[in-house]
Order: structure tokens, then sequence, then C-alpha cells
């Protein structure tokens, strides 16, 4: 599947360990913040996003409704801690297209992306 390509916005060295592991059959590309996932997001054709919500320098949900701008099509997963409802209609009002909670699970993680495949 290394024609399949993810962005992984995430700030977390540890976070970004363990999608790495479990997506490992992937061509992963790091963000460390949101300005860097919308550069990297302009610049290459992901088949789809992992928006972690809260970065520095520019949050997940920003860093979507940026992205939205200019890409309608590219499915963005949002992931965050915070798994209450009202973040998740958050994400969604943002232009994300689906939402996975952390911690991540292997098998959350796998059918995800599987999704949108």
């Amino acid at each position: 599947m290394e024609d399949y390509s993810i962005l992984v916005a995430e700030d977390n060295d540890s976070n970004f360990m363990l999608v790495r592991a479990i997506l490992k059959n992937y061509k992963l590309t790091r963000a460390v913040n949101g300005a860097q996932a919308v550069e990297l997001a302009s610049a290459e054709r992901y088949n789809v996003i992992l928006m972690d919500i809260r970065m520095p320098i520019m949050d997940g949900l920003t860093a979507t409704r940026t992205i939205r701008k200019t890409d309608t099509v590219t499915p963005i997963i949002a992931v965050t801690a915070n798994a209450f409802d009202s973040d998740r209609v958050a994400a969604i009002e943002a232009g994300c297209n689906d939402f996975v909670a952390k911690p991540l699970k292997r098998r959350d993680l796998e059918m995800i992306v599987e999704k949108y495949k």
C-alpha cells in the first residue's frame, strides 16, 4: 500500500510513532503543526489526512478549514483526546469527514483508514 499516502498532522512524537507502527504499510508524511499540515496538503495530494485537533502554531480545526478552502475532496479525519459530542460536531463543522478518539486503538485506526480507501 506504499502508493496510498497519508498526511499525519501530529505534534506529539509518541503519538506519531504509534500511528506509524499501526499504519506501517502506508506511506506516511508528518506535519508537526497545523500550519505545516496546510502547507503540505497544498503542495501534494494525499489519500487521507489524519488531523490532530490540538497542535501548536495552528490547531487542527483551523488547519482543516484552511485546507477545505482549496480541497473539498481529500478525507480529513479528526484525531483528538476530547471525545465529547461537541468536539465531534466542531470537527465535522470545520470540514472533517470523520473522527477518531485518543488513545488510538489499532482496530479503530485501521478501520477508519480502510473506510476511505
